[in-house]
């Protein structure tokens, strides 16, 4: 009669132990896969936001509207933040049309921030909206600061504008073909008239998942360039 053997005591003890190291090495493995997906995902959506972000400010360039005797070029720079006169595309509960929004654009604490109004009906409405738009770039209050949104962190942001077929720095005279990569303070000359395109150039920094420089070209849509 054969007699069957079975596992001994050590030959249990290895195959557990075996089988403990597969599983802790299995499980790191997993570990690293999720905290890859993780980061990537972090990624995308940090591009997300700023793919966003960017799309607003061409979506606001797209609308402007210049107001005689307000803004007769529909935005003005003043070296820190470029106010915007644009149709809103938000409509009243009747069905009519909501009427316009001023914008406004800054970098403050090495944020990008972005304030808009309510949407204005009335030449007086677009004044006063226009104003608190200058008060909220230069020292906003709490009410201004509750129509700013944060957009994403920047290390710094630059404009330049192409006029009389050459890039400009936004705040000399139109038609001045000196050009600039940099912006200034100042007067405001020169800004009467909407500009044929306008460059934005931002710094991100590494938090924002796309560290380095950013250069956007918006062009006025009904601008023929002719001269050769």
């Amino acid at each position: 009669m054969n007699k069957q053997r079975g596992f001994t005591l050590i030959e249990l003890l290895i195959a557990i132990t075996l089988m403990a190291v597969l599983a802790g090495l299995s499980w790191r493995g997993l570990d690293s896969l999720m905290r890859s997906r993780d980061i990537t995902q972090a990624q995308v959506d940090k591009t997300a936001v700023l793919q966003t972000v960017l799309a607003q400010w061409q979506a606001d360039l797209n609308a402007v509207q210049p107001v005689p005797s307000i803004t007769d070029a529909g935005m003005q720079w003043d070296g820190r933040t470029l106010r915007i006169t644009r149709r809103a595309t938000a409509w009243r509960a009747d069905g009519a049309d909501a009427g316009l929004w001023v914008v406004a654009w800054t970098m403050r604490n090495n944020q990008w921030l972005r304030w808009q109004s309510a949407p204005v009906q009335t030449r007086a409405a677009l004044q006063q909206a226009w104003a608190n738009a200058e008060r909220w770039g230069q020292n906003p209050s709490a009410d201004d600061a509750a129509f700013e949104t944060t957009l994403t962190p920047l290390d710094a942001w630059q404009l330049t504008y192409f006029r009389g077929n050459a890039w400009t720095n936004p705040l000399s005279s139109a038609g001045n073909n000196e050009s600039s990569n940099t912006v200034s303070t100042g007067s405001t000359a020169g800004q009467g008239v909407l500009p044929d395109a306008i460059r934005l150039q931002i710094d991100l920094p590494a938090s924002t998942g796309v560290r380095g420089r950013i250069t956007l070209d918006w062009v006025r849509p009904n601008f023929s360039n002719t001269k050769t």
